[in-house]
């Protein structure tokens, strides 16, 4: 995997930190989360929205379709300073949280001078 500063996405990601951990924020509009797929696999973190076209949905003659429902199944080697097992994740509003927090090694220490 490429270093956060190199990729790029052609979905809507937003990656960030903060005192206590790791955020990753995707847009999901229109999305059902039981149709979300989130994998951990040592250090790599993996997310995934495959939705197969249903024979029971309508055919839909749209003017404009912004509202992009694609599929998307992405990945990032997630640095052992946070702590993957102690994932958190939700959805709500279109915009799937995930955080990880910080580990209590990658905490910095205080060293007393003897």
């Amino acid at each position: 995997f490429a270093p956060f500063n190199q990729i790029r996405f052609n979905y809507p990601v937003d990656i960030y930190t903060t005192e206590d951990g790791m955020n990753i924020d995707i847009a999901c509009v229109g999305v059902d989360k039981k149709d979300l797929d989130i994998k951990i696999e040592g250090d790599i973190l993996r997310v995934e929205y495959k939705k197969e076209a249903s024979e029971d949905e309508p055919k839909i003659d749209y003017i404009q379709k912004g509202i992009a429902r694609r599929a998307f199944n992405m990945g990032w080697r997630i640095s052992r300073r946070y702590d993957l097992g102690k994932l958190d994740a939700k959805l709500e509003n279109g915009l799937l949280q995930l955080h990880m927090p910080t580990t209590a090694e990658s905490k910095p220490k205080k060293v007393t001078i003897k």
